[in-house]
């Protein structure tokens, strides 16, 4: 680190950490480092989280429901009151961005671990930092410097900028609350379901219109400036790789700056940042196009959840840094002393189904869970543990997943060694899809976008493309780990029966059935031949363990097997992706090839509930005549909205659910006749 604590200097004798998850848990850790005194709240489904058990003292603020709990502002006040707390850290999300928070903290006499109220005002709100940016002499976006009111008003202002236009609010973050419009009707869709996200996620439903330019790069510059006057810029990261608005994958530095654009990015930042006279660390946003003009897209006055990213490749602790400049004390260090040492990545773990619109929330309980933090160069931010809970509640994420490395190259490498030695069983997750961007070619070579993943993935993601050499890899272990379980039983059931070394088997993927003669020789080792291909396997001894260490002719994989049986069939986690396998005897595949295959079920007249959450809005009744693609309903999980349309063209037969009421994934809410 480049930033040691210094234990003689003055500081917060108890923090108060008002938010959840990894977050309250990365403050609590540098709060710990510093020797100051944590508490944390939590809503009454959080109270074995591990914020709560991690932090000297807890204290419940209300029901699961943000709205009731981390938003409820008395209800931590309160808490401050009771504990003595003289600051409170607010992470990110939540009331982070809070000005009316941040005053009555003050006015309870205890410190905002953030920014001024005013900065907060100026730069939270997107409509007011845009006039201010422009002030400042900062690139700024062509669009409506005011509040749309109306639908009307939203088409009217888009025709005037040209199409596209970025519809988004004015009070948000995290991807909520935007939409995109090409065209009149995509406005109106766009106002409504903005506005209602907004609402939902802030409180604020205000919105604003401007000009959406396509294929950018999302870069975003790290500041921290101090009560004294003080600012720099600890470089970039890159924020490109993004779904439904929100970042998936980040990286720092970027492969597209060079040293003069950092430069001025940076200086730019800076001048904004003391132009509202902001005194914490903060991040301001811009959107590069292909020319390396770079423009203001907005500040975020908060901690990013890509911070660590920042911390890896200079060395400074942010949290201790907001500390330090909530308690008064000036920068240590100049921009000359801000060091940009090798390669980070982070990936964002989601209990999502990204084959579903590239990440669906999943929920469920972790009933196994193993980080990979032992490998060197990983961290793991997380607020989850084995038997934690996912709920409908709060944010999907599971974990940040960060490396390092000298080199991008190194760091990438790393980041897959971490993403196939990660555990997780009870929900769904993205690692399938983290994995296969960080081999993709254009990922590779840094050619990236906003519009990556719809680009790469134009019919969605569908797991990960394996090479002819990897399928055959995947085939013949799954053939070895059969063998090796009919061995393994024969010599514990002690029968007496020797069984053959040589086996015949067909291994049946998703896509493919193929003959495999496999020989069994001693130590875990096997001879496969598969397509006139001769490979030699390496299996541990134990297929028990979560994770497996295997070989296929010197390739060397790091495997899971969450679930197998006796009868051949097996979920195999190869290269990110979980793969269903069946290995069969020669004898029974060809009895099984003479069986007749069961129809698919058509569900081109059902419309189900692709995740579990809350049913916002209904659009037709019984008797209706829907379009294809038509929206029949509206379902809200994780505050975000997705739209539900019709398979086909038809009449409503049946409406099942009504506003207000909470689904279960799979569940049919609409059907046609």
């Amino acid at each position: 680190t480049t930033d040691p604590y210094d234990p003689n200097e003055p500081m917060f004798k108890k923090v108060l950490i008002a938010n959840r998850g990894e977050i309250a848990c990365r403050v609590i850790r540098t709060c710990k480092y510093m020797g100051i005194k944590t508490v944390a709240v939590h809503s009454d489904v959080d109270s074995r989280s591990v914020h709560v058990l991690e932090a000297d003292e807890a204290y419940c603020i209300g029901p699961a429901p943000s709205s009731q709990s981390y938003l409820c502002i008395d209800a931590i006040l309160d808490v401050v009151k009771r504990t003595g707390a003289d600051a409170v850290h607010p992470g990110y999300g939540f009331l982070s961005e809070n000005m009316d928070f941040a005053a009555k903290l003050t006015e309870a006499g205890a410190v905002f671990v953030g920014p001024n109220s005013k900065a907060i005002h100026a730069m939270g709100d997107k409509i007011e930092s845009k006039k201010l940016a422009n002030a400042a002499k900062v690139n700024c976006i062509p669009g409506f410097d005011g509040v749309v009111k109306t639908p009307d008003d939203c088409v009217k202002i888009a025709r005037e900028i040209g199409y596209p236009v970025m519809i988004k609010a004015s009070a948000g973050g995290g991807g909520k609350g935007m939409r995109i419009a090409w065209n009149d009707q995509e406005a109106v869709e766009g106002f409504r379901i903005s506005t209602e996200e907004a609402r939902s996620s802030f409180g604020d439903d205000r919105l604003l219109v401007e000009k959406f330019i396509a294929k950018p790069r999302h870069i975003e510059m790290q500041v921290v400036c101090d009560k004294h006057g003080n600012g720099i810029y600890l470089n970039e990261r890159e924020c490109s790789i993004q779904r439904r608005n929100q970042k998936v994958i980040e990286e720092a530095p970027s492969t597209f700056m060079d040293p003069d654009t950092r430069r001025a990015m940076g200086e730019q930042a800076v001048a904004l940042a003391k132009a509202v006279g902001y005194d914490s660390a903060g991040t301001v946003e811009f959107l590069v196009d292909e020319h390396k003009k770079f423009y203001f897209l907005e500040m975020n006055t908060r901690l990013q959840v890509e911070h660590p990213i920042t911390e890896c490749i200079t060395g400074i602790d942010l949290v201790h840094q907001m500390l330090r400049v909530a308690k008064g004390h000036q920068l240590r260090m100049t921009q000359a002393d801000v060091p940009l040492r090798g390669w980070s990545f982070e990936a964002r773990v989601y209990a999502e189904d990204p084959y579903k619109h590239f990440g669906l929330p999943s929920i469920g309980r972790l009933h196994r869970y193993i980080e990979p933090s032992r490998i060197p160069k990983v961290r793991c931010d997380s607020g989850v543990t084995e038997g934690s809970e996912i709920s409908i509640y709060y944010d999907p994420m599971i974990c940040k997943l960060v490396t390092y490395g000298e080199s991008r190259d190194e760091a990438r490498h790393t980041m897959l060694e971490a993403l196939d030695a990660y555990v997780i069983r009870g929900v769904t997750h993205n690692i399938p899809l983290l994995r296969t961007i960080m081999t993709e070619d254009h990922f590779v070579s840094g050619d990236i976008h906003t519009g990556y993943l719809p680009q790469v993935f134009p019919q969605g993601f569908s797991g990960i493309p394996l090479t002819c050499t990897q399928t055959r890899h995947l085939v013949v272990l799954a053939a070895a780990i059969y063998v090796q379980d009919q061995l393994n039983a024969c010599k514990f059931l002690d029968s007496g029966e020797t069984l053959h070394s040589s086996w015949k088997v067909q291994v049946a993927t998703k896509d493919q059935k193929v003959p495999v003669i496999l020989e069994s020789l001693d130590g875990g080792k096997y001879c496969a031949e598969v397509d006139g291909h001769a490979l030699q396997v390496t299996l541990p001894a134990d297929l028990s363990s979560p994770l497996l260490g295997v070989s296929v002719e010197g390739s060397k994989y790091t495997v899971q097997l969450p679930q197998r049986d006796f009868a051949g069939t097996m979920k195999l986690l190869f290269q990110g992706t979980l793969m269903d396998v069946t290995v069969l005897t020669q004898e029974a595949a060809e009895f099984l090839a003479r069986m007749p295959e069961k129809p698919e079920a058509d569900l081109s007249k059902v419309v189900g509930a692709p995740m579990p959450g809350l049913v916002k809005s209904v659009a037709v009744r019984v008797g209706d005549t829907v379009a294809e693609n038509q929206e029949v309903c509206v379902v809200e999980a994780m505050k975000m909205q997705n739209s539900l349309v019709s398979m086909a063209m038809g009449k409503v037969k049946g409406v099942f659910v009504k506003p207000g009421q909470t689904v279960d994934e799979g569940q049919v809410l609409v059907e046609l006749e």
